[in-house]
């Protein structure tokens, strides 16, 4: 199976899904990235452009990602964006990866490039119904972003109801812990969603309601299988 994820930040795909990619890279799957903005320059503390790749290298390597594609568009700006622009990236990067499943932001993110991230992507995830040359897509899922999702505070939007759990060990989350921590400044102390402890208790939370110990949890909102 190929999975693609594409994310507006990076430390976004470990956020929404860091023990999710690694278990699925550690069973022989490829996994992909697609980061919308890599310099992150609206960022808090943020490093000097080569650290910061170093950083994003160094993460997606614990993680066992196979490649990242890097998008230059702006910080907390994406919204200023041609929609056309992004999607016709996110297309791109799909041509390349060949993915069988498309995870990415849930759109009732309160993150303003979570939200046109995932408007993108959704247009974008079209793109074998309009070429008979591409690959299919089977499945289409929202992620929640930690920090961001949970938040939710727009309620004219639906909020996100995840409906697919993905069973993860305690080393998958230990390993999505690790990845995140590549990423100076982004772990906080508890209470903060990005601390070790809600990191931790958000995997038991969703594997509690899933009958598992851990978990990730996604929302399907697309699937085909023929």
């Amino acid at each position: 199976m190929n999975y693609l994820f594409v994310v507006a930040h990076p430390d976004d795909e470990v956020l929404g899904a860091g023990a999710t990619i690694h278990k699925h890279a550690k069973e022989g799957h490829k996994v992909d990235v697609c980061i919308m903005n890599v310099k992150a320059e609206a960022r808090a503390k943020r490093p000097a452009d080569d650290i910061l790749n170093s950083e994003m290298e160094m993460s997606n390597s614990v993680l066992g990602v196979h490649r990242i594609y890097q998008g230059p568009f702006p910080n907390m700006k994406m919204n200023t964006v041609p929609h056309l622009e992004m999607v016709q990236f996110i297309e791109q990067a799909i041509l390349s990866s060949q993915p069988d499943v498309i995870i990415t932001h849930h759109p009732a993110d309160t993150n303003n490039d979570h939200l046109h991230t995932s408007m993108a992507c959704q247009a974008a995830l079209r793109l074998f119904q309009r070429r008979t040359d591409v690959k299919s897509v089977s499945e289409f899922w929202f992620m929640e972003t930690s920090s961001s999702t949970d938040w939710s505070v727009n309620s004219a939007m639906n909020r996100f109801q995840p409906n697919t759990f993905i069973e993860v060990s305690l080393e998958g989350v230990e390993a999505k812990i690790t990845a995140l921590s590549a990423y100076r400044g982004v772990m906080r102390p508890y209470p903060h969603p990005r601390s070790e402890e809600a990191i931790k208790g958000l995997a038991a939370y969703r594997g509690s309601q899933s009958g598992l110990n851990y978990a990730e949890a996604f929302e399907c909102v697309f699937r085909r299988h023929v």
